[in-house]
């Protein structure tokens, strides 16, 4: 395997994250750009590399993505793309015209138990009984709450959150078939979307998304409703004593992905991936 060198923007939780599991893969990281700790004094505009992390703060996304894709470095960027439904569509068309890869780490998507789940119910949906008019009962409920925490301040809990739940629902059923029919801001740290799927093969499907980064719980479920069965998963593993216990998987599944797009493969499902990345802001957003 080719031995790639990297610059990785943003040296806090995730950017660590992120750069311990690519130095894992071989890769080493020739820049290090964090606002607090200003450990590179070169320009960025000067710096140079076969991709770049960008674990910065979500506000600053799209000026860094669409710098580093203009300059033809591939990207890898933490959830979300960008901040506004323009702008995240902006930079996917602009990794399509540029023809370098986009990628949107949105680590449930890679998810065992999410796989997993997602196996099981489009399996279930093949077999799912219609009502007269060729419909779908199935009602999904997307919940994803925790503790406050000082991370992720700049955006609302829709955009630091939500996107998670958006990205997997997309994966699952094809945005242009979706509706939104309601959302919900409670402050800056509880959202609710409510969907529908109105064509395509699933018409019929509903789900409900909570969000809440402000509560007294620690949850990252699905349940799935059919009219004669239930399925409940949790996305998170449980210690002992309740604390949630990172998926190490979900981070190494998209590294490891990501370095395939670089290889020049799976590059249709690469942009595909970059799309539902937009898409979900775009929902977020609003």
């Amino acid at each position: 395997m080719k031995k790639y060198n990297a610059i990785l923007i943003g040296n806090g939780t995730m950017g660590k994250r992120h750069r311990a599991r690519f130095e894992s893969c071989g890769v080493e990281f020739v820049a290090i750009y964090d606002s607090k700790e200003c450990t590179v004094k070169s320009p960025l505009e000067s710096l140079d590399a076969d991709f770049v992390v960008i674990a910065s703060p979500a506000s600053t996304h799209y000026n860094y993505v669409k710098d580093f894709l203009n300059r033809g470095i591939p990207v890898f960027v933490e959830k979300p793309l960008a901040t506004t439904a323009a702008e995240a569509q902006e930079l996917v068309d602009l990794a399509l015209s540029k023809e370098v890869p986009l990628f949107v780490a949105q680590s449930e998507c890679f998810n065992p138990i999410f796989l997993n789940f997602r196996k099981q119910m489009v399996a279930e949906l093949k077999m799912a009984k219609r009502d007269a008019d060729g419909k779908i009962n199935l009602k999904l409920e997307f919940r994803r709450e925790h503790g406050y925490s000082e991370r992720c301040r700049d955006v609302n809990v829709a955009l630091d959150l939500m996107v998670h739940d958006l990205s997997m629902f997309l994966t699952m059923f094809k945005y242009e078939n979706v509706q939104l029919e309601n959302f919900v801001n409670s402050g800056d740290d509880e959202s609710w979307a409510f969907l529908r799927v109105v064509s395509g093969e699933y018409a019929g499907v509903e789900a409900c998304i909570k969000v809440n980064r402000n509560s007294n719980k620690d949850v990252r479920m699905i349940s799935a409703s059919f009219d004669d069965a239930e399925y409940i998963v949790s996305l998170a593993k449980y210690r002992g004593n309740g604390e949630v216990e990172h998926v190490s998987d979900s981070l190494d599944n998209e590294h490891r992905f990501f370095l395939r797009l670089l290889h020049g493969a799976c590059k249709d499902w690469g942009r595909r991936a970059a799309q539902n990345a937009a898409n979900a802001v775009k929902i977020a957003a609003g």
